[in-house]
């Protein structure tokens, strides 16, 4: 009980701070890309931006009314003692990775045509796995209440393993989501030169799943049992 009252309070004190900072975020991606790629005409790079704001802000919105205090936890960022040392580098990498990289490559490649006009049905494909990425890492993070930023056994919140929604297919759904939205990126900008930024990303993410699936099996009670029932990080029958 007194673990969640911190929590509130915690809640409270930097919320406000926490939205701000994850709305202007969430809008300088979409500026980096409009701004690399110089067309007013480019709806293709209008309409990523749309889904970027939507899924993303309002994927945290629905998470913190479902979870009070689960933004509070990822306002942290590398705050708390107990953090893995690899990943406070890992995990501001992978969010550089997925994000900025991939949007500036696009909008550069659009404005200096490197790439040839890929057919619409191509963009098309893209958004559809844009649109279920985002939207399977956006239920992983509105059904599991201790997804953090970092990797941590969050003692102090009671942290239990999460074996519902999405966490019924593959351990790690929130990275599974961006995976299937990466090459979703490439496609629906018609970009083919962003396939550099997201090997990079991709490489970034899969380093990150295993060394933080075998934090979970080695700290947290349960984990190891939840691997013998969901056999795969976050391919299912591959990885």
């Amino acid at each position: 009980m007194a673990s969640k009252t911190v929590d509130q309070d915690s809640y409270e004190k930097t919320g406000a701070r926490y939205w701000i900072a994850l709305i202007l975020t969430y809008l300088l991606i979409p500026l980096a890309l409009l701004v690399s790629g110089w067309d007013f005409a480019w709806w293709q790079g209008w309409l990523y931006s749309g889904l970027f704001l939507i899924i993303g802000i309002g994927s945290r919105v629905l998470a913190e009314k479902r979870h009070p205090g689960l933004m509070a936890e990822r306002s942290k960022f590398g705050k708390d003692q107990n953090v893995k040392p690899w990943d406070r580098v890992l995990a501001p990498l992978m969010a550089i990775s997925i994000s900025f990289p991939l949007v500036i490559v696009a909008g550069l490649d659009h404005y200096l045509g490197w790439s040839p006009e890929f057919p619409i049905w191509i963009n098309i494909l893209g958004f559809i796995l844009i649109i279920l990425g985002y939207a399977f890492a956006s239920w992983a993070i509105m059904e599991n209440r201790f997804f953090s930023t970092m990797t941590r056994i969050q003692m102090e919140r009671g942290h239990v393993v999460c074996n519902s929604g999405p966490y019924r297919i593959v351990r790690h759904p929130g990275y599974a989501g961006n995976i299937l939205a990466l090459p979703g990126i490439m496609l629906a900008l018609g970009s083919v030169w962003t396939i550099i930024p997201v090997i990079v990303a991709l490489i970034i993410t899969v380093i990150r799943t295993m060394l933080e699936d075998n934090t979970l099996q080695e700290e947290l009670s349960g984990y190891s049992d939840y691997v013998s029932r969901v056999h795969y990080r976050f391919i299912p029958r591959i990885f």
